[in-house]
């Protein structure tokens, strides 16, 4: 009977479902695996499901000789934080969720852009502090979204169908960046540089993988580039964004506001971007719907049905 270590609490349908599968460890912590929890994982368990946090650097792998472990089961569908290079040198399998957080990640992206645009977030804490005078029609003047600008700087399926959302539900003009030109079942203009495409602007959504091809993509200048009135939305991961450029970008207006799902530091927020009323700060909720997780929690069991039949898993990366 397989060993499999589940790192987090997942749905109850998935815990439920996973006990057919061979003899389920599910750990009762929420925080991210230790170095030693880690090394101990790959030792005794035949399949890991770890998450986001759970870091399995190759360092950790350097520390296991001949581990037990014969898959990671990634329960998510980014991935940087495993090396997966070093996990096939020591035998082990990594896979992964893709398309179950697609639809999730890109309504919140829309939300943060949303929100951030018509000031929402300092609209509610108005309220919520008593402070709201009365309506004026000069109150709390946002940006009007419907027919502006969306620069989407990775055209994956997550970017799509940020476009999707963005051309059908707001009229927006689509510019995108990425890899290579894609073949859109909507008009998008391809832009190979990043700083010509955030140039044309008014919001500019990032949903590129992460790791260190993208680490600090988004710098100095590509803020140099954005229009002093354009919102940048991150959905992707933290790292993608220089913080440090970020923040500066923000307090000395050089871009006019950011909604930001994932952090550099995570979880760690800078107190200067939760001092600024133009930033809009989730807690890392692009697939935070009992819906997607059990979808995620789904196709992560079915790589291991797939591995436990020898077959190959269907998300193997």
């Amino acid at each position: 009977m397989y060993k499999i270590l589940i790192t987090r609490p997942l749905p109850s349908k998935i815990h439920q479902k996973a006990n057919g599968l061979g003899e389920v460890t599910t750990r009762s912590k929420t925080t991210s695996m230790s170095e030693q929890e880690m090394i101990s994982a790959l030792q005794d368990y035949d399949i890991v499901v770890p998450t986001l946090g759970d870091v399995f650097s190759a360092s950790i792998f350097l520390q296991v000789e001949n581990p037990r472990c014969r898959l990671l089961a990634n329960f998510g569908v980014g991935y940087n934080h495993i090396d997966v290079n070093e996990a096939k040198k020591k035998g082990i399998m990594v896979t992964n969720t893709p398309g179950a957080v697609t639809d999730a990640t890109a309504d919140i992206a829309i939300t943060l852009m949303l929100m951030t645009a018509r000031r929402a977030g300092e609209g509610e804490r108005l309220v919520r502090t008593r402070e709201w005078k009365g309506w004026h029609p000069t109150q709390m003047l946002g940006l009007h979204i419907s027919g502006k600008k969306a620069a989407i700087i990775g055209m994956g399926r997550i970017g799509q169908a940020i476009a999707h959302r963005c051309h059908f539900g707001f009229g927006m003009e689509i510019f995108y960046s990425s890899r290579s030109e894609k073949n859109l079942p909507l008009p998008a203009k391809y832009l190979s540089s990043i700083n010509e495409a955030v140039s044309q602007a008014d919001v500019v959504f990032l949903a590129v993988p992460g790791g260190t091809a993208t680490k600090h993509l988004i710098n100095e200048g590509v803020f140099f580039s954005m229009q002093k009135h354009a919102i940048l939305v991150n959905i992707a991961r933290g790292d993608v964004i220089s913080e440090k450029a970020l923040i500066e970008a923000l307090q000395t207006g050089q871009i006019g506001g950011a909604g930001l799902d994932v952090y550099e530091f995570e979880p760690e927020v800078p107190k200067a971007l939760m001092k600024m009323e133009n930033v809009t700060l989730f807690p890392h909720l692009g697939t935070a719907s009992l819906e997607v997780r059990t979808q995620m929690g789904e196709l992560a069991l079915k790589n291991i049905e797939e591995f436990i039949g020898n077959q190959t898993p269907t998300n193997l990366l």
